[in-house]
Formats: structure tokens, sequence, C-alpha cells
């Protein structure tokens, strides 16, 4: 990993992704999301803060347990000042996002322990199958096929 001096306060994109392990296109991306922000030499090429590095870590935790890019963004919004999350920060966030990725843990797990029935019957029963139509849920609506 390319270390950076500490007199160097900004960095180039190529820098950003070197140490973050995030690739150009991803930091992009989150730029055009407003996740991470950086200014314009004038030369038109991006220059991003050290604290970019944290954001990026900080962005890239919370995809890796499943947590939307529009989840992270309101999250980051809240900070203020726009200021880089810290380790409080962390907690605080992953506290109340602990419930959704519980309640997507046993879904997943009903997903699983209904897989075989479904691929072994074949038919992806509307009425029946618990994968299209799970606790037939389609079925307390109204009747007919929605999908």
């Amino acid at each position: 990993m390319p270390q950076i001096p500490e007199k160097i306060h900004v960095l180039t994109v190529g820098q950003v992704s070197a140490r973050s392990g995030a690739a150009v296109s991803a930091l992009h991306f989150y730029e055009s999301k407003g996740l991470i922000s950086s200014r314009r030499t004038s030369g038109n090429q991006r220059r991003f803060t050290r604290d970019t590095l944290r954001r990026v870590a900080f962005i890239r935790a919370a995809q890796r347990v499943g947590i939307p890019l529009s989840t992270i963004g309101e999250a980051l919004a809240k900070l203020p000042e726009g200021r880089t999350p810290t380790r409080e920060d962390w907690a605080l966030l992953s506290e109340t996002w602990r419930a959704e990725l519980d309640h997507r843990i046993q879904q997943l797990g009903r997903l699983r322990d209904h897989l075989t029935d479904c691929i072994g019957c074949g038919c992806l029963s509307l009425s029946s199958c618990v994968l299209s139509n799970p606790d037939d849920t389609l079925g307390q609506t109204r009747t007919g096929s929605r999908l």
C-alpha cells in the first residue's frame, strides 16, 4: 500500500483508490451520490481531503453488511458539518441498523429452508410457493395473479 506523507493534505483519485481499495469508478459513483466530495484543480482534476479515506472505509464497511447506499447517505448527511464518521458514530449507526439486519437474516433463513422444495417441485406456484408468495400475502389482499 502506498504511503502518503503527512504533509500532503489532498489526494488524487488514484491515491484514494490505492489507499482505500475502492475502484476509481466506485469513488466517482460515491461522489455522484454525495457520499464523498472533492474539489477541482484548475486543470479540472479531482482532489480529495485525507478524511475521505475514513468516509470511504465507513461506506465500504456498511455495504459489506448489506446496508443500502441510500441509507448510508442518510447517515452521513446527519453528521454535523459533513464531518468524517468516528468510532462512536459507527457504534450508534450499527446499533440502529442491527434490527434491519436481523430481519434480513430471518428472511434469508426462511428462503434457504424452502429453496429445495421450490426447486424440487419446479412449479413456483403463486398460491403455495414460499419464494414467490411468502405466507400467501398476495391471497390476503385479492384474488388473481399479480406477478
